[in-house]
């Protein structure tokens, strides 16, 4: 009998948090009307969207009127960036960005930059966190209209030093949108952000909800066609539903956060070590101390990244990839590439709150063949 699948993916999404499940269930009955009406149902749904924006509120500890729910968190990043740069076009047309920035900031970026517009890239060191000297000189250069910072890399899970950051942004007069995606839900934001997005399939949420804060004061212009909804923030119906179990969902998980990093920090500092110890020519990248606690990543030299996760998938566990092979564009991750880490062979295994002790060590038990086995069928021996 085959061990039964282990699921390391949880910075791609999350397994659906028990607590959401319920919530969406009983929204499924009760919230599928249009909050926007007046009779009895839709009002009944306005009273389902307005509990889940001020939960939502209270867990991240901010205002419920500077809360949009948004299709995604990358709708809500494009959002984020577009919709920031629009309001303060008067002030320039510059963007500065960390070179480790989600795609979706990336892929706004480059629109801006198509538009007329300018985007700098600061560079990170091999850990992976921000030169701060590089940030400090990029927000005070002139015309510069908003600065884009990820909370902690999706990819290598070293955190940023998102306060520090955002004190240089305010002596500069220049607003910091936050991504938090792997943050929320699972760690207090750091202060001093204008702009925040996260994602809500990250934290056990269902998929197709992104949240977008917009704080009080803060010049932000919405880059989409006039809509009413959502204060005007993202246009179309929400998913009512999935918006429900979405608060539900973060609410159980912010609760549970410190004693679940409390729980996967010392399983991934396990996974650290031992990959380190065991698996010959591999490299551990990402800062080793200040990181997010569920996710590690490393990198194999000598084995074909799509060819490793294959066989993992085989052998029963789902795990992730920043290289070439295995993403859409036939390029090495810019996270490692910024890092200047190896980048072939590379594994990202990101933990969550039904991840076991021995789910870690059937993956360690099993890896190290996995490696020697892809490296001898490639003629790679004596290592």
């Amino acid at each position: 009998m085959s061990a039964s699948p282990v699921y390391l993916d949880a910075a791609t999404a999350a397994p659906l948090h028990p607590v959401a499940r319920q919530a969406l269930l009983a929204a499924l009955d009760d919230g599928w009307a249009d909050p926007g009406r007046l009779y009895t149902q839709a009002r009944r749904a306005r009273q389902l969207l307005d509990a889940a924006r001020e939960a939502t509120a209270q867990t991240l500890g901010v205002r419920a009127d500077e809360i949009s729910f948004t299709p995604s968190g990358t709708t809500a990043a494009h959002a984020a960036v577009l919709g920031g740069l629009a309001g303060r076009r008067r002030v320039g047309p510059a963007l500065v960005h960390s070179a480790i920035e989600h795609s979706a900031v990336l892929h706004a970026a480059e629109q801006h930059v198509a538009a007329g517009g300018t985007a700098t890239s600061v560079p990170v060191d091999r850990r992976g966190r921000l030169d701060l000297d590089g940030w400090s000189a990029a927000v005070r250069a002139p015309g510069v209209a908003l600065a884009a910072l990820i909370a902690a890399s999706h990819e290598v899970g070293t955190r940023q030093p998102v306060a520090e950051a955002a004190r240089e942004c305010a002596e500069a007069g220049v607003p910091l949108f936050v991504d938090a995606a792997q943050v929320v839900g699972r760690a207090p934001v750091p202060a001093g952000w204008s702009v925040l997005t996260a994602s809500a399939h990250k934290w056990g949420g269902p998929p197709g909800v992104g949240l977008l804060v917009v704080r009080k004061g803060t010049r932000w212009e919405s880059p989409w066609p006039a809509d009413e909804r959502e204060s005007g923030r993202t246009p179309g119906t929400l998913n009512l539903p999935a918006v429900v179990a979405a608060a539900a969902s973060l609410r159980a998980a912010a609760a549970d956060a410190a004693a679940e990093a409390a729980r996967l920090a010392p399983l991934v500092d396990r996974i650290r070590a031992r990959v380190a110890a065991e698996v010959p020519d591999v490299e551990v990248v990402g800062d080793p101390d200040d990181r997010l606690p569920h996710l590690v990543t490393f990198s194999c030299l000598y084995v074909d990244g799509e060819a490793l996760l294959h066989a993992l998938d085989r052998r029963g566990f789902a795990v992730s990839s920043g290289s070439s092979c295995t993403s859409s564009t036939l390029r090495p991750s810019h996270v490692l590439e910024a890092m200047g880490v190896l980048s072939h062979g590379n594994v990202r295994v990101s933990l969550h709150r039904e991840t076991t002790e021995t789910d870690v060590e059937r993956f360690l038990a099993e890896l190290p063949e996995v490696v020697a086995r892809l490296r001898a069928e490639a003629g790679v021996v004596g290592l």
